[in-house]
C-alpha cells in the first residue's frame, strides 16, 4: 500500500485505449481492431531537474499544463494511427513527422479555444453590459445610415464600445464561458465515438482508484470503484474559471482589445495559480475544502465518463502496468504492479 501512496498516477482516455502517467513514465494502450492490446511506454525526463526556473511556484503548474498537452496530443496520434489500422500495427510514423503533427495539432486546438472560450465569451459579455447599460462605458455612438458596410461598421463599434471588467462582468464572463463549455460537452455526448471515448475515461479512472486503494490490478477488482474521480482535469477547469474572475477584476482596461489581449497572454498565470490551489488542496484529499472544489467537477464527470465494459478495463490495466514498469521500484514487495505483461516499443486524470 505505501508505493501506491508514494506513486501518484493520472491518465486521459484515447481512442479505443487509455494513457497513463506516474512521476517517471507514461504509457498508453490501445486495442487493435483485431483485438490485440499495442501499447507504447516512455520515461519522463524532469522539467524541474532540467530547468531550475520550473521549480518556482506558479511557473511549474504551466510548465506541467503545456507538457500535458504536449503528451495528451502524442498519445492521441499513436491512439489513432492503432485503432484505425485494420491490417496490423502499421508503420510508425518517424519522430519528426510526430513532433509537426503534435506541434500542429496543440496550436490548432489553442486557436479554437482562444476564439470559443475567450473571445465568444467576452464580446457577449460586454455586449450585454451595453445593451442593460451596466458599468462604465465609452460615449455612445451614432449610427451611419449610408451604405450596408458604413451601417455594419457603425453598428459594429456601437455594440464593441469597451466595457471597463467588474466583479460582475468577470462573473457573467465566466458563467457564458462554462455555458459554452457545457454546451460543447453535451454536444459531443451524443456521437458514439465520443461514448465510447467516455466510457475509456470512466476505466481511466476506476484503473487509478484501484491502484490508489492498493488492491491488486484485476479488471474485477476496477469494476467496483466509482468512475467519477475528484483529480479529474474538470475540477480544474472549475478552478480556472473562479481565478480568472478575481483576476481579470483586477488588472482590467478600458480598451476591449486590451482586455481581450490581457485574457489571452495571462493564460499562463492562471493556469499556474489554478494549479498551486489544487496541488495544496489535494494534499489532503479528505478536507471540506478540496471536495467543495472538486465537487462540479464531480457531478460535470456524469456526463464524461460511462461505465466501461470489460475489454475497457483491461486496456486501462495494462497502460497502468506498463507506465509503473518504467518507475523507480523500491524493494520487492510483492505488489499487483509487478504483474507481467509484454512490453512494446499521460496528463493529470
Amino acid at each position: 500500500m505505501s508505493e501506491q501512496k508514494e506513486i501518484i498516477v493520472g491518465g486521459q482516455a484515447v481512442i479505443e485505449g487509455v494513457m497513463m502517467r506516474g512521476p517517471n513514465s507514461w504509457a498508453v494502450a490501445v486495442r487493435r481492431p483485431d483485438g490485440l492490446i499495442v501499447s507504447k511506454a516512455e520515461p519522463l525526463p524532469s522539467l524541474s531537474n532540467r530547468y531550475p526556473l520550473l521549480k518556482v511556484p506558479v511557473l511549474r503548474g504551466s510548465a506541467v499544463l503545456i507538457h500535458s498537452m504536449v503528451l495528451g496530443i502524442r498519445a492521441i496520434n499513436f491512439s489513432a494511427e492503432i485503432a484505425l489500422d485494420e491490417g496490423g500495427e502499421g508503420p510508425e510514423a518517424s519522430s519528426s513527422t510526430q513532433k509537426l503533427g503534435a506541434a500542429g495539432s496543440i496550436i490548432s486546438a489553442l486557436i479554437f479555444n482562444i476564439l470559443l472560450f475567450v473571445v465568444l465569451p467576452l464580446l457577449l459579455t460586454n455586449a450585454i453590459f451595453l445593451y442593460f447599460g451596466w458599468g462604465h462605458s465609452a460615449d455612445a455612438i451614432e449610427i451611419t445610415n449610408g451604405s450596408w458596410l458604413e451601417s455594419a461598421w457603425s453598428w459594429g463599434r456601437a455594440w464593441t464600445r469597451p466595457v471597463r471588467p467588474s466583479v460582475g462582468f468577470n462573473l457573467l464572463d465566466g458563467l457564458i464561458r462554462m455555458a459554452l463549455f457545457l454546451l460543447m460537452i453535451w454536444s459531443f455526448s451524443r456521437l458514439e465515438e465520443i461514448r465510447r471515448l467516455f466510457e475509456y475515461h470512466g476505466a481511466e479512472h476506476k484503473t487509478v482508484f484501484t491502484w490508489e486503494a492498493g488492491a491488486e490490478l484485476t479488471v474485477e477488482n476496477a469494476q467496483r470503484y466509482p468512475r467519477q474521480h475528484p483529480r479529474c482535469g474538470t475540477s480544474f477547469l472549475m478552478v480556472v474559471m473562479l481565478v480568472s474572475i478575481i483576476l481579470f477584476s483586477v488588472v482590467k482596461f478600458d480598451s476591449l482589445l486590451l482586455n481581450l489581449l490581457t485574457r489571452v497572454v495571462l493564460i499562463p498565470l492562471v493556469a499556474g495559480i489554478s494549479y498551486e490551489i489544487i496541488k495544496s488542496a489535494g494534499q489532503k484529499e479528505t478536507s471540506p475544502v478540496f471536495r467543495f472544489m472538486t465537487l462540479p467537477g464531480l457531478w460535470l464527470q456524469n456526463v464524461t465518463t460511462r461505465e466501461p465494459s470489460h475489454d475497457q478495463l483491461e486496456v486501462a490495466i495494462y497502460a497502468l502496468k506498463e507506465s509503473l514498469k518504467l518507475e523507480p521500484q523500491p524493494a520487492p514487495s510483492g505488489l499487483a504492479c509487478q504483474t507481467a505483461g509484454a512490453s512494446s516499443p499521460g496528463p493529470t486524470l
